[in-house]
C-alpha cells in the first residue's frame, strides 16, 4: 500500500506531539489511514490520527481538565491501551496510545501531559501517532 501524508493548517491547538509542529496526520499504511472518516470497515475512522514517534513527549492541544480514558476494553491490546479525555476551553477530546503523566487534574496549552507509547509493538509496520477524536464525533481536523 502506498503512504500519504496530511498537512493542515494551523489552528486553535498547542502541537500535539514532539517532533511534529504542524500536527501533520498520518497518511495510510495496511491498517488504514490516519485522516477522519477514513474506512475501517465496517465503520468510518471518527477521529485523525496525529504522527508521533514512539517515546516521544505527548502536550496538551489546549487548556482543560483530564482522566484517564482507553481505547480498548481493559486488558486487550494493553500495550498501547492508555490515553486521557481533557475538556476546558470549549473542547471535549480523546486522546490515545500514550503513557500519560497523571490521571487527574487541569492541564495547560501546550503542558507535557505523557510519552508516546510503543505502538509497533501492537501494531508492526503502522505509522506511530496520537488519537485525536472530538467526544461529540464531529472532524478535530480545523483544530490541528
Amino acid at each position: 500500500m502506498y503512504s500519504i501524508s496530511f498537512q493542515v493548517a494551523a489552528g486553535p491547538w498547542a502541537q500535539i506531539c514532539a517532533g511534529n509542529p504542524k500536527n501533520a496526520i498520518r497518511g495510510c499504511d495496511r491498517w488504514g489511514c490516519g485522516r477522519y472518516n477514513a474506512p475501517r470497515p465496517p465503520r468510518l475512522h471518527k477521529g485523525v490520527d496525529v504522527k508521533c514517534t514512539d517515546g516521544s513527549e505527548v502536550y496538551a492541544p489546549f487548556s482543560g481538565v483530564i482522566k484517564q480514558a482507553t481505547p480498548y476494553p481493559r486488558g486487550k491490546n494493553t500495550a498501547i491501551n492508555n490515553g486521557l479525555k481533557i475538556e476546558g476551553s470549549g473542547y471535549c477530546a480523546l486522546m490515545f496510545y500514550f503513557k500519560p503523566y497523571k490521571y487527574n487534574g487541569r492541564v495547560t496549552k501546550g503542558q507535557r501531559i505523557g510519552r508516546m507509547l510503543r505502538m509497533q509493538s501492537v501494531y508492526p509496520g503502522m505509522t506511530s501517532h496520537v488519537h485525536v477524536q472530538l467526544c461529540n464525533l464531529s472532524d478535530p481536523t480545523r483544530n490541528l
